[in-house]
């Protein structure tokens, strides 16, 4: 047995110096890229979708798709900062599902900008101070984040990408004893997400809504009868005990984040497009906005109403649909709509979440 172990274990010291030749060897590539761009832009969102895809598509095992995308992410990351650093702000302090969409997204050779708000993130981007921002935009069970949908209306960024993150949230505190604690401190988001859980196992702590998950374990960490609600990284990074894990309500609970920058993203082959619209008011106005969509065999995935800031009981609409806004199809349908719509604007297209 030992002997046959000592083989398989020849054979992968042998492939891992193979695999460290031909990474430094991409490494090297990436950097001749880097040269050649006289954009100035470091990433490609599109680009990057692409590799995915193809080495998902390939992938033949035993590693799943999720591990082959999570490995080559990080190899693509490291690649990237050797071209140049990479910002990337988000909402913070650090120990947010924010920063976990934003590492996702861009590996761990990614400068993180944590910021104080939603607001502050798209204030860091049109500033320059960081080059993307990450923002939540809507939880697959308490929906919508109406703030982030107000501000893509009124800023200049693109959304260039999107991230599908599987949110768990895990009670945590310096003393897990049920019975001490009186309070529990998480975003608004997060409460509603584990209302039924709170409702059963803590139904007389007061539950006290912070700006971040982070912030919340922050707070708890100053106390020894309060708890918060946050990711399992939070407890490690404040100090607190992992009381109960997993406790949101819906086992398949998901946060989309978007990914906003000044960046025209080319398309990927796999894309989406988001758009925001409001109809004049008349009867029937409404459905004359889905018409051209229709029309052109054009799928939207998501349709948000927002009130308007024009006056009492007027709406918006946020949509997303399939495709790349350069595609014949989507196309000729946005400009339909712009002539039945009385505002059109079109937040981005950017790769599909994979």
């Amino acid at each position: 047995m030992s002997e046959k172990l000592n083989k398989l274990r020849t054979q992968i010291d042998h492939l891992d110096d193979e695999l460290l030749k031909l990474l430094n060897q991409r490494a090297g590539l990436a950097q001749q890229i880097g040269h050649l761009k006289d954009d100035g832009k470091i990433m490609r969102p599109e680009r990057e979708a692409q590799v995915l895809m193809r080495l998902q598509k390939s992938n033949g095992g035993p590693l799943s798709n999720t591990a082959v995308s999570q490995l080559f992410t990080e190899v693509m990351s490291q690649c990237r900062a050797l071209e140049a650093p990479l910002t990337v702000s988000y909402l913070g302090p650090e120990g947010t599902f924010s920063e976990l969409a934003a590492l996702k997204r861009f590996g761990n050779a990614v400068h993180g900008y944590p910021c104080a708000s939603i607001d502050d993130v798209f204030r860091a981007v049109e500033s320059g101070a960081s080059h993307y921002g990450m923002v939540p935009v809507e939880n697959s069970s308490e929906g919508a984040i109406g703030r982030t949908l107000d501000l893509l209306q009124q800023s200049t960024l693109q959304v260039c990408g999107e991230v599908l993150l599987p949110i768990h949230q895990c009670l945590m505190a310096k003393n897990c004893d049920f019975g001490a604690i009186k309070t529990v401190y998480s975003h608004p988001q997060s409460l509603g997400q584990c209302q039924g859980w709170l409702n059963t196992n803590l139904p007389h702590a007061a539950r006290i809504p912070v700006a971040s998950n982070a912030e919340a374990a922050r707070m708890a960490s100053e106390s020894m009868h309060s708890a918060a609600i946050a990711g399992s990284n939070a407890a490690v990074l404040f100090g607190l005990g992992l009381c109960v894990e997993n406790i949101e309500d819906e086992t398949n609970n998901t946060t989309r984040f978007l990914l906003l920058g000044y960046q025209h993203v080319a398309p990927s082959g796999n894309d989406k497009t988001s758009l925001v619209m409001s109809a004049t008011n008349r009867p029937g106005a409404v459905h004359d906005l889905l018409v051209p969509l229709a029309r052109h065999g054009v799928s939207m995935t998501r349709l948000e109403s927002r009130p308007a800031r024009s006056g009492m009981w007027e709406y918006v609409f946020y949509v997303d649909i399939e495709g790349h806004q350069e595609d014949d199809k989507v196309s000729a349908a946005l400009a339909e709509l712009k002539k039945v719509a009385s505002f059109v604007k079109v937040l981005g297209s950017y790769p599909a979440a994979i």
